[in-house]
């Protein structure tokens, strides 16, 4: 299929440059790139999305609650060396 497409100019030299270098042609490369292009965003697979991610109890305790920011890290680190 033929179509047109506008790129920059030292894009275009650049693309003629490896062409000549390659001994390949510019359609060539483009479709290489596109091609390169499209596999990568397949493999992506998406936007990243968190997954839901629940505990089984009671949530924090009163005590962590009611914690400033400096009480609750001391609770968080309690028992485990911190």
């Amino acid at each position: 299929m033929k179509t047109t497409v506008e790129i920059s100019d030292a894009l275009l030299e650049e693309t003629k440059k490896i062409a000549a270098r390659e001994d390949v042609t510019v359609r060539m490369l483009i479709e290489q790139g596109l091609r390169q292009v499209i596999a990568q965003r397949k493999q992506k697979g998406g936007p990243f999305r968190l997954r839901k991610a629940t505990f089984r109890g009671r949530g924090l305790s009163a005590e962590a609650r009611a914690a400033s920011p400096e009480r609750l890290r001391e609770l968080t680190y309690e028992g485990r060396g911190g």
